[in-house]
């Protein structure tokens, strides 16, 4: 059954886009919710939004469209679809442990470590390599802080702070990206994707992920222009570094997942089961990428 959704005073169905406050999902929205290209019988606006919030929020399938954690998609995966753009995935990178100098892994394992949260894939990624830990949910934007200030020995970083640690001299214990990349088949680190609600019916979704992926597309041809807008979103961050970060996580594996992307999602939730991390009913092999060829 289809649900009722808002329409504007034109008739525009009114599609609410949640997604984090960073340069590349910034980067990949800009164009459908500015009006770049058409979008016939469609209006999307977007809601920035921490990505652990994004996650709870789809768990109560409040928005029509979001970006949330690999690591949270089976706990939603009967209200929404991952759409087969807009993904997040590291190619030999990806999330951090850091720390002071003089702090060894050991240390850093046997103390409290500082984590952006429970439903992220960093955390899946965090305990695949190191199993059980002891950590502490801090803000992922004060977790740099918190290391820098003592209250923790280290911390698994996302976002920019896997380009900004080194402007505060600290050192790098796991790259959990690089990590995932030498145990599998040099598959890509699942980090975040795009989600569209299952209510909204084929049609809609098909439309919404058609519409996503023009604007990806969009920003990528029209680089300047995107990372003018991206860099609102940065915290901060300088040009430079806005548009490497942009570059890390925003190129043609953000268009389409391609076959070894979508064959890693399933391999990183199996892993997932096999830790107790992901419900085991959930079945990996029957996991639908809406846009997918």
């Amino acid at each position: 059954m289809e649900t009722v959704i808002e329409q504007d005073e034109n008739g525009d169905y009114l599609v609410r886009i949640g997604h984090s406050p960073d340069p590349d999902d910034a980067f990949m929205f800009h164009a459908m919710t500015n009006g770049k290209f058409d979008t016939p019988g469609y209006k999307f606006v977007h809601e920035l939004q921490d990505i652990e919030t994004l996650n709870h929020r789809a768990m109560n399938q409040e928005l029509e469209v979001s970006a949330v954690s690999i690591h949270a998609f089976p706990e939603i995966s009967k209200h929404y679809s991952l759409m087969n753009c807009g993904a997040s995935m590291g190619e030999g990178y990806g999330p951090m442990v850091v720390c002071k100098s003089g702090v060894s892994m050991e240390d850093a394992k046997n103390s409290v470590i500082a984590v952006p949260g429970l439903k992220t894939s960093a955390y899946l990624g965090l305990r695949l390599a190191w199993g059980d830990v002891n950590v502490a949910v801090v803000p992922f934007d004060e977790i740099i802080p918190r290391i820098l200030d003592g209250t923790y020995l280290s911390g698994l970083i996302i976002h920019e702070g896997q380009l900004t640690y080194v402007e505060h001299d600290l050192n790098v214990l796991i790259d959990i990206g690089k990590w995932w990349n030498s145990i599998t088949d040099n598959y890509p680190m699942p980090l975040g994707g795009n989600v569209v609600r299952k209510d909204l019916g084929e049609k809609m979704m098909k439309d919404i992920t058609l519409y996503t992926k023009m604007s990806i597309e969009y920003a990528i041809q029209n680089p300047e222009e995107a990372l003018e807008f991206a860099k609102k979103w940065g915290r901060g961050i300088d040009d430079d570094t806005n548009k490497k970060f942009v570059s890390m996580y925003v190129n043609d594996r953000t268009i389409d997942y391609r076959q070894d992307g979508r064959d890693s999602i399933k391999l990183f939730l199996q892993e997932g089961q096999k830790i107790g991390l992901i419900d085991q009913e959930f079945d990996t092999s029957n996991i639908e990428f809406i846009g997918a060829v």
